[in-house]
This record gives C-alpha cells, sequence and structure tokens, in this order.
C-alpha cells in the first residue's frame, strides 16, 4: 500500500508575535486533490497560519517552534530568493479584499501577465494569449476587452475572478483562499466557489480554505480544523465533525450559525389597523438629482412595515438596496410615488417638521470602523447626538449615555476607548447606542452583521430583538445573507435590477417563492448540501 504525501504538513507549529504567542502546537495534513476548511471567530489564527504559509508574516513574528513544509520541503528556512519562487509557482493566493489588491493603477490583464512574467520565459505575445486563456476560463466572456480595463471597471465578484486568475495561472499544487466570498452576494458567491472547485479538480490542486461560515465549510470542504484562540479545538472530516462534534466550542459556533439555527419567533403583531410605521408607495428612484430626463435606478417599489416589526431587503449588489436606503433616509428625492413614515410624507415637510421626522428614523451602518470616527473617544461618539437634538446639560447626558450603554450589554470602562481599541462586536454595539442616542422609533440597518463572525453575530441579533420589544422599535434590515435575514424578518422584499420581485411574509416567500429569481437566491444559499449525498 502506497503511502500519500501530503501537499502541506504542518507539524506541533507556534509563532508568537513579539512576546505574544498567536499560535499555538498546530499540527494537520493537507493531501493531494482535498479541500480542507479552517474555520473560526477573528483573532483565532486562521489567517497568521495562511500568512505562515506564505512567509508574510510581520518582522516581528518568528517561530518558536514546529515544522512547516510544502511537498516534503521546508517553508520555514527557505531563503528569499527560493521563497520567490515557491510563490506563485507552487502556492497560489487569493486574498479577502479584491478592491484593495489590485492595483487601481495598471490594467487587470498586465496585473495577470506579472506572474507569468515572473516565473515563466514565455515571450509576450505567449503571455497575453495566456492571459487571454485564464480571464476565458474563469468567466469573462470578452477577454480582450477585459484585458486592457482597470478594477474599477468591475464588480466586486469580477474583481474576485481576477485573483482567482492570478492564483491559479501556474496551476499550483496548494491555493490559499482567504475568506475569499466574504463580502459577495448567495449568487455570486456560489459562481465564485463553483469556479474555483472547477479550476482545482482541472488542476489536481489542493485548497486550504479559510473562512468563519460553517455553511460554507460543511458544503465544499472535504475537512475542516477548527481554530480557537491559537490553538485547534477540533479536526475532523466533514461529516464527522458536523455530524457529531466533539468539542463544545464547535458545538457553540454550530448552535449560533443561521444557516442550522431555527428561526426566532415572529414579532408580528396581530393588529394590522395602526398606521403603518412606514408605507412606501410606487416609488421611483434615479442617482441624477435631475427629475428631467434622468433614468430610474429604482422603478415601482411599494412596501409596508408595520411598528414593532422587521421588513428585510435582499438582492444582490446593483439591485438598488442603497439607493432605497438612502430614499427613505431622506437624502435622495423620489421621481414618483411617495414615502410616509408613521404617516408623514418625508418630502412634503417643511420648516421644522422634517427636521423632527427624519430624527424618527436612524441608519446604523455596515462598517462601524467607518461609520465611526476613530479621534473621538467612545463618550463623544455617544454623546454626539444627545448634544444633537436635546438641550439637556452635561450631567443629563452622562446618565443617558451610561443607560444607552447599559441597553447595548457595553460596560462603563469602555467610554475612554476609541474604536481602534475594540472589538468589531463592540463598534456595532457603540453605532446601535449612538443610533438609540436620538430616541427613534425605526432603525433601518444596513449590512448590519455581516462583517462579524457567527457567535458575535448571534450575539448582536440576540440584542436587536431584545431592544425591538423592549422599545417596539422598527427595523428595516438589509442584507445579502439571507440566512440572517430569515432568523430576524417579518416581512421581505426582494429586489432585482431596481424591481421589486416579490414582497410578502418571510416565511411564505422562503417556503413557496413566487419569483424564478428568489428561488435562485434561496438554491444558492449556503448550508443547504446535505453530507450524505
Amino acid at each position: 500500500m502506497s503511502v500519500v504525501t501530503p501537499v502541506l504538513d504542518v507539524s506541533d507549529l507556534s509563532f508568537a508575535y513579539g512576546e505574544k504567542t498567536a499560535v499555538e502546537n498546530i499540527s494537520f495534513r493537507l493531501l493531494p486533490g482535498r479541500i480542507t476548511a479552517l474555520i473560526g471567530e477573528s483573532g483565532s489564527g486562521k489567517s497568521t497560519i495562511a500568512k505562515a504559509i506564505i512567509r508574510l508574516l510581520p518582522p516581528n513574528a518568528h517561530v518558536l517552534q514546529g515544522t512547516l513544509s510544502l511537498n516534503g520541503q521546508s517553508l520555514l528556512n527557505v531563503r528569499l530568493r527560493e521563497l520567490n519562487k515557491i510563490r506563485g509557482r507552487q502556492i497560489g493566493f487569493i486574498p479577502q479584499d479584491p478592491s484593495s489588491s489590485l492595483d487601481p493603477r495598471i490594467p487587470v490583464g498586465r496585473q495577470i501577465e506579472e506572474i507569468l512574467q515572473l516565473h515563466t520565459s514565455l515571450g509576450r505575445y505567449e503571455r497575453r494569449e495566456r492571459v487571454l486563456h485564464l480571464l476565458e476560463r474563469v468567466g469573462f466572456p470578452e477577454p480582450e476587452r477585459c484585458f486592457s480595463k482597470f478594477p474599477h471597471e468591475f464588480s466586486g465578484g469580477m474583481k474576485q475572478r481576477i485573483l482567482i486568475a492570478i492564483a491559479v495561472a501556474l496551476a499550483p499544487p496548494l491555493i490559499i483562499a482567504d475568506e475569499p466570498t466574504s463580502a459577495l452576494d448567495v449568487t455570486v458567491q456560489k459562481q465564485i466557489l463553483d469556479l474555483l472547485g472547477r479550476l482545482r479538480e482541472e488542476n489536481g490542486s489542493s485548497l486550504l480554505m479559510i473562512t468563519h461560515d460553517l455553511a460554507l465549510a460543511r458544503d465544499r470542504a472535504d475537512d475542516v480544523i477548527v481554530m480557537q484562540g491559537g490553538r485547534i479545538a477540533e479536526q475532523n472530516t466533514t461529516r464527522l465533525l458536523f455530524e457529531n462534534p466533539q468539542s463544545p466550542y464547535t458545538r457553540k459556533l454550530l448552535a449560533d450559525s443561521p444557516a442550522f439555527h431555527p428561526r426566532l419567533a415572529s414579532t408580528l403583531p396581530s393588529d394590522r389597523t395602526e398606521t403603518p410605521a412606514i408605507e412606501v408607495s410606487d416609488l421611483t428612484i434615479s442617482h441624477n438629482s435631475d427629475r428631467h430626463g434622468s433614468k430610474p435606478t429604482v422603478r415601482n417599489i411599494s412596501f409596508s412595515v408595520q411598528p414593532g416589526t422587521t421588513h428585510g431587503i435582499i438582492g444582490e449588489s446593483g439591485s438598488g438596496k442603497t439607493t432605497l436606503l438612502r430614499c427613505l433616509m431622506g437624502l435622495i428625492p423620489p421621481l414618483a410615488g411617495s414615502v410616509l413614515i408613521q404617516g408623514d410624507d418625508i418630502f412634503s415637510g417643511h420648516g421644522k417638521k422634517r427636521p423632527a421626522s427624519f430624527r424618527k428614523m436612524q441608519l446604523v451602518y455596515q462598517n462601524p470602523w467607518s461609520s465611526l470616527d476613530p479621534r473621538q473617544t467612545v463618550r463623544r461618539i455617544i454623546e454626539e447626538p444627545l448634544r444633537n437634538h436635546f438641550r439637556k446639560d452635561a450631567a443629563w447626558r452622562l446618565a443617558r449615555i451610561h443607560e444607552l450603554l447599559e441597553r447595548v450589554h457595553l460596560p462603563q470602562s469602555i467610554l475612554a476607548q476609541h474604536p481602534s481599541e475594540i472589538s468589531g462586536g463592540q463598534c456595532q454595539r457603540v453605532a446601535l447606542a449612538r443610533a438609540l442616542a436620538a430616541e427613534p422609533d425605526i432603525l433601518v440597518l444596513d449590512e448590519f452583521v455581516s462583517a462579524l463572525d457567527v457567535t458575535v453575530q448571534a450575539r448582536i441579533l440576540d440584542l436587536l430583538v431584545e431592544l425591538q420589544k423592549e422599545l417596539r422599535l422598527t427595523f428595516v434590515f438589509v442584507s445579502h445573507d439571507l440566512a440572517v435575514v430569515r432568523q430576524i424578518a417579518d416581512t421581505i422584499s426582494v429586489i432585482r435590477r431596481g424591481t421589486q420581485e416579490e414582497y410578502g411574509p418571510t416565511e411564505e416567500i422562503f417556503e413557496q417563492p413566487a419569483s424564478p429569481y428568489t428561488r435562485t437566491l434561496l438554491q444558492a444559499i449556503p448550508g443547504q448540501k446535505h453530507l450524505g449525498t
């Protein structure tokens, strides 16, 4: 019986950043042609392991013990000149954020060509032909036209395809994909993963997939490694790990995952005679402020949201979700139709009435680090809307800040800290406290939990349900994560290319979708694959 040599062999590996140990006693093997998923929360050591493999750790990182080898060759003691030959030729790397990973000044064809120029003796014409072939393989219908375009001319999914083309250009035996689809819509995510799987099979490569999405790992991986606090909490084949998890931490991750968690109880009230919190009628919007001759980006949208309920808005990038939100917030006037907030048309108010109506509805952004001023402390961030909306003294504001912190379950010790000094989950709670400071009746949540790990995400969703019950808040919840939307929304609008494909109760749409597009979205949700198939 022949012994299969692992493509990647990690044994008792420990790394430290300065004096702080980042990963400890890590051991695993990646066999030829297999997909191994490395899952865990932020800070668990996933990215440290990936960067250690390609030797891109910061200067203060050093090996404490252990070995790391690729096809029997040690990667820890390789000189830089030899390492540069390994990167690209033997290891392909797909980074997480395509927008920051591609050079905005260089056409994408030239960026793909660079790896061929570094690692092959092909001439310029041959390199160009190879790049065009790669662009075609990763799904570009007109590779000649795409060759000379710049990254900003492509969508997020297309840019991710370009990074995949770079990673597979030399058919390396190992491909490392670091959260390759975390910011993508479910249909684009499925296309990217299908593409990556197909290219991996064609090249015979092994894939190390780093992700915090357990449903994706269950659908795509042969083996799973669960990381916790720099250590391996559990590793096994995908089937055995998901059917019979041994680690309490793994069981907690599975319990917190929206894909495997039962839907929360609906808060939809039985009394439908109340004035709707939001009523949108035949709304047509254009990005262009000139109302004459403008091309609509959102057309004929209508939906109603009852007080104390959650309305989900789902759709792919470019579908018009953000344009719709900006109109709801009063930032873009409609070309036609109306937006009623608690019975008042927000675009017909005058004088002092409009600011008062806008205070009733507050927006919480997707990325807390970009929406919170990094120069301000948490206290100043939460205090700002109190200064803007209420004529009260400093003592009242401080008492109110303490009350808001308690409501979002944050300690008072956090007040002196800046956003960069706290975690992503804490930042989102601060953003939520800031929005609640204005005493709104409606919160608009734009991809509110999309950047959070599954356990942090679960805690934030629990907090939203708690706040909704206590304060009878109305939520508009925008997300590309359909599993999360199903957990929290009472009603849903499905938006495609600026039009409303479907609108109705959440369970009705998930169980009996009327639109082919909705069915396509639902079929693309990861976590539906049965391990026995």
